[in-house]
């Protein structure tokens, strides 16, 4: 690595490899260690294998797979809580980690002898404990309890407390491994809320998450682990959906995928379909070049019908069919016509065509509207008694259509399609499509709201002015 460059690494990681040891039975860790030259009672179990990868100072990386793909052995490495069995982590600045529930806390003190014990631990001066603690306990907010001993807690105000600590000492980066997922929605927020002002301070922050909404509207870079193995790295949005298709695909095409993804040509920075749509100067690329290369969306204006042929997805995720098929799917307008270029305010139908080629039970269609950046915006799922269907069998067909009003700011948006349904007494996804359509809502005239969804009117002003 260049020395210049290694200024703008936060954490630099080489060829990183942990293996424990498993034993059957506890003698048998005992019978080895007396017994060094005699035979060998452990197997081997790779927690994490040959992982290389630089973190930049400035991103956020989410860091998502499977249960025991290593993503908290990974977190715990670059904490320097476990050492390595094999490689190199180097890490650029003051780190600050929250990795389990109430690790570092003593059960028996009180709340607030664990913040002064904590934050020792982090390598705070009393002092500097004193004057932060005045802003660690309004942010945990647990009132009295502070003066109780911490087994007395909630998980959730154990969190609170936890967070509250390890954010005091302004961390250049920040690790946390699923602990946001503990605390209620106000503190969810408040947490979020502080992890984007170490975003924009120019903090790198590095989390493990279930949440895909998560990762995709935090971070600049995701993750893809699994059995050890780093298998992807680059977009949240794409990531996000490799991830999920691995989830849903059957045991025997997980291995399968996961040599496709081997074979990706730059996989450790994997952009496919995020480099075919990008916000850039406001330009989208077009399936067929030849025609259309280099159009701005400005340029959508002129074409007639509201629809353009060409306008088509080119990071579609298909998930593994389990005795469906979605086809066909479209947006189209009051008269039934198919249209992509949609106007704000007007009412627009979400269809798409299902052919069965099983018998279930409880079928549920699905929907779900996102940004460019994959951003869940609105979704709907038909599991009323009046819209599902309790029955089909081999061979029937259906046509499915959602109806939406158009509240969507001027952009580029994309559609999920997805299928429910019970099987053997399992309901799983019969098929599910990511990014199976896509569409552009036209710029107005006159633009007043702001962010993604115009539900606020422009101001009505009294003219009359008023006493203070």
């Amino acid at each position: 690595m260049e020395k210049e460059n290694s200024r703008e690494i936060a954490i630099h990681i080489e060829n990183l490899t942990k293996i424990y040891r498993l034993y059957n039975r506890p003698i048998d860790r005992i019978k080895e260690t007396f017994i060094p030259n005699g035979k060998s009672y452990h197997h081997p179990f790779n927690a994490l294998t040959d992982v290389t990868l630089d973190i930049k100072k400035g991103e956020t990386i989410g860091i998502v797979g499977r249960n025991g793909s290593g993503k908290s052995t990974l977190l715990q490495l670059i904490c320097g809580i476990v050492q390595p069995t094999k490689g190199v982590v180097n890490v650029n600045g003051r780190i600050s980690a929250l990795l389990e529930l109430g690790a570092g806390f003593n059960p028996e003190f009180s709340g607030l002898q664990n913040v002064y014990l904590n934050g020792t631990i982090l390598g705070l001066k009393k002092h500097e404990i004193d004057d932060r603690l005045e802003n660690i306990l309004a942010f945990a907010d647990i009132g009295d309890f502070i003066d109780q001993p911490v087994k007395s807690y909630s998980s959730g105000m154990f969190i609170r407390l936890a967070f509250a600590v390890a954010i005091s000492i302004d961390p250049e980066i920040l690790i946390v491994d699923e602990a946001l997922s503990v605390g209620d929605e106000a503190f969810q927020r408040k947490c979020f809320a502080h992890i984007n002002s170490i975003q924009e301070r120019g903090g790198t922050i590095l989390f493990v998450t279930h949440s895909a909404s998560s990762v995709i509207e935090l971070c600049s870079r995701a993750l893809l682990l699994d059995h050890g193995e780093l298998l992807l790295a680059g977009s949240p949005k794409q990531i996000i959906s490799h991830y999920q298709k691995m989830i849903y695909a059957p045991e025997d095409r997980v291995e399968q995928l996961k040599d496709e993804y081997r074979e990706l040509p730059d996989r450790f920075n994997y952009f496919r379909g995020e480099s075919e749509i990008t916000e850039e100067k406001n330009s989208v690329v077009w399936a067929d070049n030849s025609s259309r290369n280099g159009t701005t969306l400005d340029d959508l204006n002129v074409l007639e019908d509201d629809f353009d042929p060409n306008m088509i997805p080119v990071s579609t995720v298909s998930y593994e069919t389990k005795g469906a098929t979605i086809k066909n799917a479209r947006i189209s307008n009051n008269k039934g016509k198919q249209v992509n270029i949609l106007r704000a305010g007007e009412t627009y139908y979400f269809c798409y065509h299902v052919k069965f080629d099983v018998c279930a039970q409880n079928i549920k269609f699905g929907m779900l509207i996102k940004t460019l950046k994959g951003v869940e915006i609105s979704g709907c799922s038909a599991s009323s008694e009046d819209c599902s269907i309790d029955e089909i069998n081999i061979g029937d067909a259906f046509q499915v259509k959602f109806p939406f009003r158009c509240f969507l700011n001027p952009g580029v948006y994309f559609l999920n399609a997805g299928i429910l349904g019970i099987i053997a007494g399992t309901e799983e996804y019969l098929d599910r499509q990511l990014d199976i359509g896509m569409f552009r809502v036209d710029e107005k005239d006159e633009k007043h709201s702001t962010a993604l969804v115009n539900l606020v009117g422009p101001p009505k002003i009294n003219l009359e002015l008023f006493p203070d």
